[in-house]
């Protein structure tokens, strides 16, 4: 069974395929099927469009499609930079500058009003008008410094009280047990096996 990951992040696509080691799904990504990019990511919730890009990969090839969008919600920002997570400090996705924008708006903010959420929403197209959706969250606190190398995006900033650590200061292992990506993942798995059958 082949299953198409309906994302242009590299990173993403080496989370997934990792979550997916042991099941019987053979792992494609857009850079097997050159000349296939995704449309324009213009919704207004995570949900939105992760249909978006899920639709229309299954339309393009057919397959089962995976699609996540994902996010952080921080609630002194009003649960911003949110659906503009990648492009909260301009459209050409700067994970560093995104993070440097994020530090200056909570400057000065203490720690107790810095709590955080990461979101992420899968979608999952079998068919024409089959998509299923599943949601996980991860809780957390945006640090007052970059922390760790491990991660990318917001991963540096985004401290997990339980471990005390930041998400990049833990493995990619730990990561998938309990990052959002990884607890919608593993509700999305009985989806996936009981199409394998």
């Amino acid at each position: 069974m082949k299953l198409v990951l309906a994302t242009e992040n590299q990173h993403k696509v080496a989370e997934l395929k990792k979550l997916l080691l042991n099941t019987s799904w053979e792992v494609l990504s857009l850079q097997d099927f050159p000349g296939l990019s995704l449309p324009p990511e213009d919704g207004t919730t995570f949900k939105e469009n992760a249909a978006i890009k899920s639709r229309a990969v299954w339309q393009a090839t057919g397959l089962p499609s995976l699609a996540d969008d994902s996010g952080l919600a921080v609630d002194y920002l009003d649960g911003a930079p949110g659906v503009y997570s990648a492009r909260f400090a301009g459209e050409e996705k700067d994970a560093a500058a995104c993070n440097e924008k994020l530090l200056g708006l909570l400057k000065d903010v203490p720690g107790g009003k810095r709590t955080a959420r990461f979101v992420s929403v899968i979608a999952l197209t079998t068919g024409e008008t089959e998509t299923v959706f599943v949601e996980g969250v991860c809780e957390g606190v945006i640090a007052e410094d970059l922390s760790g190398t491990e991660g990318f995006g917001y991963d540096p900033l985004f401290y997990l009280p339980e471990l005390g650590r930041t998400m990049a200061e833990i493995s990619m292992e730990e990561k998938n047990k309990l990052s959002h990506r990884g607890r919608a993942f593993q509700k999305i798995l009985p989806y996936l096996a009981a199409l394998a059958k």
